[in-house]
């Protein structure tokens, strides 16, 4: 029987290997076959890759190098890209599905708690091999690389030098929280006579709020965390010490703006179109908009976020990332490493490379394409000047779409009435609901 049931299997072997020579294919719809007059290759594999994406900006950008890569590899690449807002629910509903994404985003120290059962140890991966730094790499408390950066960003204030001529001011005056003060009021002030404002519009709906909430709220995080030496993890409370300073460059951004505060709740205005028509010389947002501005504002230059804070001439940008890739442990051997493979040929291939840098800054890979951002590059030399780097205390909010949803609410009600009362409510929402969120994910 033993013999009978060896010499099955050797023919069975036999009959596959003679179907493979053939050209026969199988029924597996991810198998990444291509036609036989098609001349590209097939996927050794036989896995394929699903993308949920974290940018909805870059959708576009994603579905056409999935195309490019499907046309040279013959894999298929699927991209489904979460509404801004909206990827932790996503994410969590897509995983439960029978074929859940291959590729997503891990991309704060909450999301390794959430999902490092979920995500392979990507350490001595052929991607793993292609970084030069391991400064956007994420870890959990064993020392398994849960998730590492495709890309780092800087973020602050982008402002276009012409128009601060254009009133009458340089760039020199602004240095520090009193200088950008002066020069915005007096813009603002003058905004029917010079034919364009301060600030471009500051509204709170999703596709917007994240600036504020997300972004700009960094700057209390940031010089709490610096006060205390550094954060290795999130903390349980904040104490709100830099909430004033927060309060400064949003009052500043909000009253003197193209838009009446009460008016930002519901969004619809376009902040970025308003800054590249020359409507504002200030647009609060980050080195991804680099790209979509420049054409029109070729020497548009980025400031850091001045607040106030004793000793922020030395200020430089926010830099970091969220923007952390990790490959699902869930799924087959096949998907892991078709999913590797094409990470593997965005961060090496000349021109896939050079098309995410383009979309998304600096990849801190060794043979990715250099970056051309003029903001990034802003970036560099305050740090080479000898600025400090406001590093991304952000990452850290605890059980971020809720903690962000109730800042969002809290803003909004005092962008209505700028009362102490409804300042005193953003407070809350901001510091009270930061311990009440971290309770929440961690008992």
């Amino acid at each position: 029987m033993k013999a009978k049931r060896i010499l099955a299997i050797v023919l069975a072997v036999l009959m596959v290997a003679a179907l493979a020579a053939c050209g026969a294919k199988t029924n597996d719809s991810n198998s990444g076959t291509a036609s036989a007059d098609s001349g590209k290759k097939a996927d050794a594999t036989g896995g394929s890759v699903y993308w949920l994406n974290f940018k909805p900006e870059i959708d576009e950008t994603l579905q056409s190098l999935a195309a490019k890569y499907k046309e040279a590899k013959g894999v298929d690449v699927k991209v489904v890209t979460a509404a801004s807002g909206t990827y932790s629910q996503t994410l969590t509903s897509e995983m439960d599905k029978s074929n859940p994404p291959t590729l997503f985003v891990i991309g704060n120290q909450q999301g390794v708690k959430d999902w490092k059962d979920y995500a392979i140890d990507l350490k001595d991966t052929a991607i793993a091999k292609e970084l030069n730094t391991d400064a956007y790499n994420l870890y959990d408390e064993d020392g398994k690389l849960v998730s590492i950066g495709y890309c780092y960003e800087c973020y602050g204030i982008i402002v276009n030098p012409d128009l601060i001529e254009k009133a009458g001011h340089t760039m020199d005056e602004i240095k520090n929280f009193d200088g950008l003060k002066a020069v915005a009021e007096d813009i603002h002030a003058r905004a029917a006579e010079l034919g364009f404002d301060a600030f471009s519009s500051s509204d709170m709906d999703d596709s917007s709020s994240w600036r504020f909430t997300g972004h700009m709220a960094n700057l209390e995080y940031f010089y709490e965390e610096k006060e205390a030496g550094g954060w290795t993890e999130c903390p349980a409370s904040l104490t709100g010490k830099y909430m004033d300073n927060f309060k400064n460059l949003y009052d500043l951004c909000i009253n003197n703006s193209l838009t009446a505060p009460a008016d930002l709740a519901t969004g619809g205005h376009d902040a970025e179109n308003e800054f590249k028509t020359g409507k504002a010389a200030f647009f609060v947002n980050g080195s991804w908009e680099y790209a979509a501005v420049s054409e029109d504002v070729p020497n548009a230059t980025m400031i850091p976020y001045y607040c106030g804070v004793e000793g922020e001439e030395k200020a430089g940008l926010n830099c970091g990332t969220e923007n952390c890739w990790a490959v699902n442990s869930k799924v087959s051997e096949a998907d892991q490493q078709a999913t590797i493979d094409f990470m593997v040929w965005l961060v090496t291939d000349p021109e896939a490379s050079a098309t995410m840098v383009e979309q998304l800054g600096i990849m801190p890979y060794k043979s990715a394409a250099k970056s051309s951002n003029g903001f990034l590059n802003d970036a560099a030399k305050y740090t080479a000047d000898g600025c400090y780097v406001m590093d991304w205390a952000t990452n850290y909010q605890p059980n971020v779409d809720e903690y962000r949803a109730a800042l969002v609410a809290a803003l909004n009600q005092y962008n209505a009435d700028q009362s102490d009362d409804n300042w005193a409510a953003v407070r809350t929402a901001f510091v009270d609901g930061w311990a009440q969120q971290y309770a929440a994910i961690n008992g």
